[in-house]
């Protein structure tokens, strides 16, 4: 903990390394109660630094030094300065051997950075700064260094010893000890180190690489999950395949490993060779995942096996250019997904927690560039700004070269990179290179933060046949910027008629009409362009695929989005039509319940849903999505002011009217696809996923009715599923239902059943915390007492406590503050427990600014207790701080 304010980073300041690392070779022996941790350092000069030997201050926290040696001599005290969180020395030669001995806690490690304990298994977490609570060290990403690990421990309770790379030695001790020691021929940074022993099983399979090389595939995890790993090794296999397809990215090493970890504060970790993953990420089986936590472990595996090239064979000169390998490597997961399910699905999904999430945090204190200019704490910077928006600038590039030229420049990168730490102007000089392109305004998008907005006017001329889009771009302030330059902004489109024909898309001055879609540079503050031979009045369909990170505005009736919605060929703009309707309607319904007028909804969207639900040629799983209503926490982001009672009564009136107006198709489609599920086993794949997405929103439409015939099939589909989808989704209805005698006894027969399997619990917790019914702060309060909650896990906290403050805004933003207290509470206590988990829970008390001055007092309140509660760390003080300035 910090008590003075911390340092900030600028990326200005950014200078070489003094010296480099070229071989680093640790020895652990690991204890119960201490782990001792031998370094030896080969190290020289860094030529580009310039003359002289400089002092050499390497990086450190909370290790307890034993010894020190330089060239094998040892150093006494006055030799070296040891400071809080660094050791400096001189060096007498340009080449040398640094060796030391530390002692480490990972023990009593509840941060879970660096070496730490999650139940009896030892494992890490390095990125971004884990590496310097393990052993003294040039912790920071241009330090590139080949590794050899032995690792040493007790053969009964740790038989597995594993670290990145090949293993090339192992032993048996006469103590009942072993070691296994570990080569790892790619050079790498710290943060990629990764450490594993434990009492584990193997689930084991391999691949053979399209140069004929086989690699052993491998997959730890704690015995009782062996049945749990099928979904992640095929989703890992056909990874391997897409991106040798795709990208012609070929595997390196004779084995990839992957480690299920219970306590994990991300997602999961890249490290060569040896992933470490949050159990939720590659644990997956019908009866305990559901099917969008199947998906989720197929797109994060396929991530951080993407990472190999993107992030580990090319990784990242510094901390601000994180988006170089995140945003990147987020796009090449996203294309996968999109290949091996729906893509236009896929689409909708990034796209509606892109513009419900991140846009909100472009427009809050917290708001940063893609490259950001300055940092507190890096752990904060683990953005959705960093990995959605950048993979969306990658999206971008991709959208202005065409696919055939972002391969030729992502072929370009790699070749011309490989092995070594580099920039974002690294990349795009690629791609400008690979394709005689100038990408030089473009690169405003990773210097300029905020949210552009793109408001586009129409004029049509009768007598020329011409049609003219006006696109005026401009972006608000935000910290430190307030103006912005341009962006260029590809804006791909077509133009309907009126009986729904693609017109021909020919500009003035063209001598051919360029296909029925295609896209436009919109490069100046205001640019117009115009469409000839057009004899009527065209719909434009804008932003097709949503190919830029915008917010558009086209003044768009409502009889037009209908039409968009029944005849546009982009499926990603078909749904974003029956959002954009949606909204209005909602917004209408806003009005209303302020100025207490009765509710009366517009019979236009209901008319528009029931052709959907009619529809059967359509995509299942699209369908699914056009019925879901923007949300609760879309609706805030859109508002000038957030009515939270407002937006909450208005939607939830929509919902039942519709769950009334739409009954009869919506009863038959639910009745079709449950009877297909009881005859057909549970199957993890896209068309599956559809009929099961589908038919679980009708059935939450459904229960809306509060008819006792439908709970029965509620409770029948609850009791009789054979997979956790349609298991919970009966239990969510359950719980948000009058019913409340039924809602307990499902609620207590879930947890009887599931008890020892703590990710289902994680769901239980979830669906509670997220229920709008009153009383909601309470049950989560009575719920942190349940003996299957602990604040010393990331997944329960995320599960409970974020479920609650970031999904039930109703029952969060309390008129009396208690909700906001109540976080405050838990970020007070997690900050000298777990400061990353702490600082990601603040994102709700963030955005005071959104909302009334009453609840806007309570909230700024809360954030100033939190600043004023003692020695906080840096990475909850740079939220707070930024928060309230």
């Amino acid at each position: 903990m910090r008590t003075e304010q911390p340092k900030v980073i600028h990326l200005k300041d950014y200078q070489v390394p003094a010296y480099l690392i070229d071989e680093t070779h640790l020895t652990f022996e690991l204890y119960e109660d201490r782990t001792l941790v031998h370094a030896q350092l080969v190290m020289r000069r860094n030529p580009e630094a310039g003359a002289g030997l400089p002092p050499l201050e390497l990086h450190g926290q909370d290790l307890e030094l034993v010894s020190l040696a330089l060239n094998d001599r040892q150093l006494a005290a006055g030799d070296y300065q040891l400071g809080e969180e660094s050791l400096t020395l001189q060096p007498d030669s340009e080449r040398f051997t640094l060796d030391s001995s530390v002692v480490i806690h990972p023990e009593t490690n509840t941060a879970l950075e660096g070496l730490y304990k999650s139940g009896k298994m030892f494992c890490t977490q390095c990125e971004a700064e884990g590496f310097r609570k393990i052993t003294w060290y040039l912790d920071r990403p241009d330090v590139m260094s080949t590794f050899t690990t032995t690792v040493s421990a007790e053969k009964q309770r740790y038989p597995i010893l594993l670290s990145n790379g090949n293993p090339i030695a192992s032993g048996s001790e006469d103590d009942g000890r072993h070691w296994v020691t570990w080569e790892d021929p790619f050079r790498k940074p710290a943060y990629l180190f990764a450490l594993v022993a434990g009492d584990l099983w193997c689930v084991e399979d391999s691949f053979t690489t399209m140069s004929g090389r086989e690699v052993a595939l491998r997959i730890y995890v704690e015995p009782e999950n062996l049945d749990k790993c099928q979904h992640a090794m095929d989703s890992l296999k056909r990874s391997m395949k897409w991106d040798e397809e795709a990208y012609g990215r070929e595997y390196d090493l004779d084995i990839f490993m992957i480690v299920a970890v219970n306590d994990f504060n991300m997602g999961a970790m890249e490290n060569k060779g040896l992933n470490i993953f949050n159990s939720s990420a590659v644990l997956a089986h019908a009866e305990t995942a559901t099917d969008a936590a199947h998906q989720r472990v197929e797109a994060i595996v396929a991530h951080e096996y993407f990472h190999n090239w993107s992030g580990n064979r090319v990784t990242c000169r510094d901390w601000f250019q994180l988006s170089l390998k995140e945003g990147f490597t987020v796009l090449r997961d996203a294309q996968f997904s999109a290949d091996m399910n729906s893509a236009t699905v896929k689409r909708i999904e990034d796209v509606a927690y892109l513009r419900t999430h991140q846009f909100a945090e472009d427009a809050g204190p917290m708001a940063h560039s893609v490259r950001p200019e300055s940092y507190m704490e890096i752990s904060n910077f683990y953005t959705l700004t960093v990995y959605e928006k950048g993979a969306e600038v990658v999206r971008m590039i991709q959208t202005l070269l065409g696919k055939e030229g972002f391969r030729k420049g992502s072929d370009l990168y790699f070749e011309r990179h490989d092995g070594q730490a580099v920039t974002v102007d690294d990349f795009v000089k690629a791609m400008e290179d690979a394709n005689d392109a100038d990408l030089g305004q473009f690169k405003r998008w990773y210097s300029q933060a905020g949210t552009p907005r793109l408001a586009v006017s129409e004029r049509y001329d009768e007598a020329a046949r011409t049609y003219t889009l006006t696109f005026r771009q401009s972006c608000p302030p935000t910290p430190g910027q307030n103006s912005k330059e341009p962006f260029v902004i590809p804006v791909e489109l077509g133009l309907l008629a009126a009986d729904g024909r693609e017109l021909p898309l020919r500009l003035h001055g063209e001598a051919a009409p360029v296909g029925t879609s295609r896209v436009l540079a919109v490069t100046e503050a205001e640019q117009s362009f115009t469409f000839v031979e057009l004899d009527e009045r065209p719909l434009p369909s804008l932003l097709r695929g949503f190919s830029a990170p915008v917010k558009l505005e086209f003044p768009y009736s409502r009889d037009q989005l209908m039409f968009l919605m029944q005849h546009d060929s982009d499926g990603f703009n078909r749904w974003e039509a029956g959002q954009q309707l949606s909204v209005q309607v909602l917004l209408e319904l806003i009005g209303q319940q302020q100025r207490g007028e009765p509710l009366a909804m517009d019979e236009r969207l209901t008319m528009a849903l029931r052709s959907l639900l009619q529809d059967e040629t359509l995509d299942p799983a699209m369908v699914a999505e056009m019925l879901s209503l923007p949300s609760e926490l879309y609706l805030t982001e859109i508002s000038e002011v957030a009515d939270v009672d407002a937006i909450h009564a208005a939607r939830e009136f929509a919902r039942r009217e519709l769950a009334s107006r739409l009954f009869e198709p919506l009863y038959q489609r639910y009745m079709t696809h449950r009877e297909v599920s009881r005859q057909t086993p549970y199957v993890a794949s896209a068309e599956h996923f559809a009929r099961r997405a589908l038919q679980n929103i009708a059935l939450a439409y459904l229960m809306l009715s509060e008819r006792s015939d439908i709970l029965a099939l509620c409770l029948d589909q609850f009791d009789t599923a054979d997979n956790m989808t349609e298991r919970l989704s009966a239990l969510a209805s359950l719980i948000n239902s009058p019913f409340e005698d039924k809602r307990a006894l499902a609620l207590q027969s879930f947890a009887e059943q599931f008890s020892d399997n703590p990710l289902v619990m994680d769901q239980w917790f979830s669906v509670q915390a997220a229920s709008p019914l009153s009383g909601g702060l309470e049950r989560v309060q009575t719920l942190m007492q349940h003996p299957a909650f602990t604040l010393k896990n990331p997944n329960k906290v995320r599960a409970l406590i974020g479920a609650f403050a970031g999904q039930n805004l109703v029952n969060f933003h309390r008129a009396d503050g208690a909700g906001y207290r109540f976080l405050a509470d838990q970020v007070i206590a997690l900050n000298a427990m777990n400061p990353q988990i702490a600082s990601r829970l603040l994102g709700p008390l963030t955005r005071w600014r959104k909302y009334d001055s009453g609840r806007q007092a309570l909230m700024k309140a809360e954030l100033e207790r939190i600043l004023a509660s003692g020695e906080l760390s840096s990475d909850v003080y740079e939220v707070v701080s930024k928060s309230l300035a």
